[in-house]
């Protein structure tokens, strides 16, 4: 029988799921046409509703959203077990390492992009660049921005935590040898 998740995991789950989503909703916003700070030439200074951009802003924002919520996977029933209306591998028990692997792929990709766009975030070619949003446009960019770098590490810390519950549920399994005889 599975372990529950700790309170911690279940909490620390429910923050990554919920990362990606100021930035979403800040891009949705520009894609709806609501001035994010940007001038000049910069694409996203002259966003239009239903324009290519604008649905590449939205895609992106459900996308991340999508995948924050697998997060959820790691502390919920549907993370062990795999729902029973999912054709052929529906009410399967999901192998540890099914979701540990690719959990574990996604925090380093994120904890990576997360340094690595803090590091540059003012740099020349992003919020440094002319035309990009200053004074309180800037403030409201960054804040919805800085949670994705808490989404990398935070997934991390609940696959551990998935992995350490799921690890120690299973029955260990020792190969047995069969005694040798002397003859």
């Amino acid at each position: 029988m599975e372990r529950e998740p700790s309170r911690l995991a279940v909490r620390l789950a429910h923050l990554a799921a919920l990362a990606p989503l100021p930035t979403g909703l800040w891009r949705i916003a520009g894609a709806c046409g609501v001035p994010l700070g940007f001038t000049g030439d910069d694409a996203m200074a002259d966003i239009s509703f239903g324009s290519g951009f604008s649905l590449y802003m939205i895609g992106l924002s459900v996308f991340a959203e999508m995948l924050g919520f697998l997060a959820l996977g790691l502390v919920q029933r549907w993370g062990e077990v795999t729902p029973h209306w999912l054709p052929l591998i529906g009410g399967r028990r999901v192998p540890p390492l099914a979701a540990v692997v690719p959990a574990g792929l996604g925090a380093a990709a994120l904890t990576l992009l997360g340094v690595m766009g803090a590091i540059g975030w003012n740099a020349p070619g992003n919020m440094g660049a002319p035309g990009a949003p200053t004074g309180l446009a800037y403030g409201v960019m960054t804040a919805c921005y800085l949670p994705l770098v808490a989404w990398g590490p935070l997934l991390a810390v609940v696959t551990v935590a998935y992995h350490h519950r799921r690890r120690s549920a299973s029955p260990v399994r020792r190969r047995t040898h069969p005694a040798s005889v002397d003859a």
